[in-house]
């Protein structure tokens, strides 16, 4: 391997380990979204079951 090829390679990698940090926030945001969102469904299915059973 040559040097240019080793410094091509090595900027590609710090290219795409760059690219990872700025995504990863987004990501880690998205997957706290969806649990979020299926706990308030549980929730909400839990409230609607204990109701309807209880009054009626």
């Amino acid at each position: 391997m040559t040097s240019a090829q080793t410094e091509g390679l090595i900027a590609m990698l710090t290219v795409f380990a760059i690219f990872v940090l700025l995504v990863l926030p987004s990501v880690i945001g998205i997957v706290h979204d969806k649990r979020v969102d299926r706990q308030i469904r549980a929730a909400q299915r839990r409230y609607f079951t204990s109701t309807v059973t209880r009054h009626s």
